[in-house]
């Protein structure tokens, strides 16, 4: 057997230079500062915009000539641009800005919670700013809505919503009824019951669906009878990316009353329509009905916070989430329920009744559309019609082809569908470069306008925005569409 020697130890050790855990300094890569981003010209924002943002939407603001604008600052009913030039806003954010911008007891609010170092985010600890919130969101809801959850957008308000409406229905029942031309957010889960191909697009979405047309109670009522399964139907109170489309105040009646009886949860989608956009605080409340769950968002957060809340029944809310075990299901994320944001939120509703803004919708809302009943009848040819309700109404023009004199019909009427959006982006442009009023658009009928201004939106705005879409319908199609292409050169 051989024996191996242990080698002698020589006391030495081989020494290797360790690399540095870390360097020593960081270099700080090039950064923009807040002095520099607020300098930047409209070209410098462009070149960042395309490289970093959606250069495919930069195409479109540019076809409207919105990519010319630099916004400085805004106040009440207007942007200020880079030259000084007052925008009159009648698109508000899609409903985002009821009190304007900058209301003056938002930003006092806002700055005395800064000022005084008060907590953002408490996650461990309860929040008396959630707490108040929510308080005051279920005492503006009607009947027993009373249990809210606070997140930050309208999407995440509908996740949530339709999350516990299906767990309260419960597992023998996971069918979700939504409707045509629906809109209830981007995000994977509510994409299911959002009807557009382009939001869809090739993602996967959630099977546990079935749409019925908006509108039509007999064909929920054929749903509710020949499938059990079904234990959810979800709908906007008013469409807005349908086209601002309301239903008869009998069929909200019918649905409540049908649900009751086949024992199926009702969601309303109120982010748009709710928060006394539509004259009352939610748009439901004008049938004398209540839901199930509703969401709110948009202008919750008073134009500068960004708030969604979904409000269910109590007895709802605890069957999907009543015990300790399942109370974290889908308890509030991170940012649900931020100080800041809530002091926010609260100090918006306030304003919103203390200002007498939903009061101001209906009555200054009607007003708008009566002034706009004038301008369908004048101009017969072009405005095919006016709906809405409150300060969310909808302007649809004709088809191209039919605003066009006679001889010219036939042969663009072949075009009507690929030209369809084409009348409502010459006329949002020439509103912008001409008159300097923004309006807004619909995602499903391109042919709507869409008018969402702030609820303090008053009768001498409504002049001005009526007036100057007088002026511009007046030169007639074949000059809107000639000063049109015009704006498009040299761009």
């Amino acid at each position: 057997m051989t024996v191996m020697a242990k080698p002698e130890q020589t006391g030495t050790r081989t020494l290797v230079e360790a690399p540095a855990l870390s360097p020593t300094s960081i270099p700080k890569p090039d950064l923009i500062s807040v002095e520099e981003a607020k300098a930047m010209d409209v070209a410098r924002i462009t070149d960042l915009f395309k490289a970093h943002l959606n250069p495919g939407q930069l195409h479109f603001m540019k076809l409207l000539g919105f990519h010319k604008v630099k916004i400085e600052r805004a106040e009440g009913m207007f942007y200020i641009d880079q030259n000084g030039r007052k925008i009159l806003d009648f698109f508000g954010g899609f409903g985002s800005l009821a009190f304007g911008h900058n209301h003056p007891r938002i930003l006092e609010a806002r700055r005395k919670f800064q000022e005084e170092k008060r907590q953002e985010i408490a996650i461990a600890f309860m929040s008396q700013y959630a707490a108040a919130l929510a308080h005051n969101i279920a005492n503006c809801s009607p009947g027993d809505l009373d249990m809210v959850f606070l997140g930050s957008s309208g999407s995440e308000a509908m996740e949530a919503a339709v999350k516990l409406a299906e767990r309260a229905a419960g597992p023998k029942r996971p069918k979700i009824v939504y409707a045509e031309n629906s809109f209830h957010g981007k995000t994977k889960g509510v994409l299911a019951i959002t009807d557009g191909q382009l939001y869809r697009a090739d993602f996967k979405v959630a099977d546990n669906v079935v749409r019925v047309p908006f509108g039509d109670i007999d064909a929920v009522e054929r749903l509710f009878k020949s499938n059990p399964e079904i234990g959810v139907i979800v709908l906007e109170t008013i469409q807005g990316g349908g086209g601002i489309i309301q239903a008869p105040a009998e069929y909200w009646q019918k649905l409540r009353a049908l649900c009751d009886r086949y024992g199926v949860l009702w969601v309303a989608d109120e982010v748009q329509c709710g928060y006394g956009r539509s004259g009352r605080f939610y748009a439901f409340e004008h049938y004398g009905v209540v839901p199930d769950v509703t969401a709110l968002a948009k202008s919750l957060g008073a134009g500068k916070a960004a708030v969604g809340a979904m409000i269910a029944r109590r007895d709802v809310y605890m069957k999907a989430y009543g015990t300790p075990k399942t109370a974290m299901i889908h308890a509030m994320a991170t940012f649900g329920g931020m100080g800041e944001a809530c002091v926010t939120a609260i100090e918006g509703i306030n304003v919103l009744y203390d200002e007498g803004l939903i009061d101001n919708a209906a009555s200054t809302g009607e007003y708008l559309l009566q002034r706009l009943q004038v301008l369908k009848e004048k101009y017969p040819k072009i405005i095919k019609d006016v709906r809405g309700k409150g300060f969310m109404i909808g302007l649809e023009f004709h088809d191209f082809s039919q605003t066009l004199p006679m001889v010219l019909r036939p042969v663009v009427s072949v075009l009507d569908d690929k030209l369809k959006g084409s009348l409502s982006g010459f006329v949002g442009s020439l509103l912008l470069r001409d008159y300097d009023v923004l309006v807004a658009f619909t995602e499903y009928n391109r042919n709507v306008i869409r008018l969402e201004p702030p609820l303090i939106c008053g009768p001498e705005h409504v002049d001005r925005f009526v007036d100057a879409f007088d002026s511009l319908l007046s030169r007639g199609i074949v000059a809107i569409v000639k000063d049109f292409v015009k704006s498009q050169v040299g761009k």
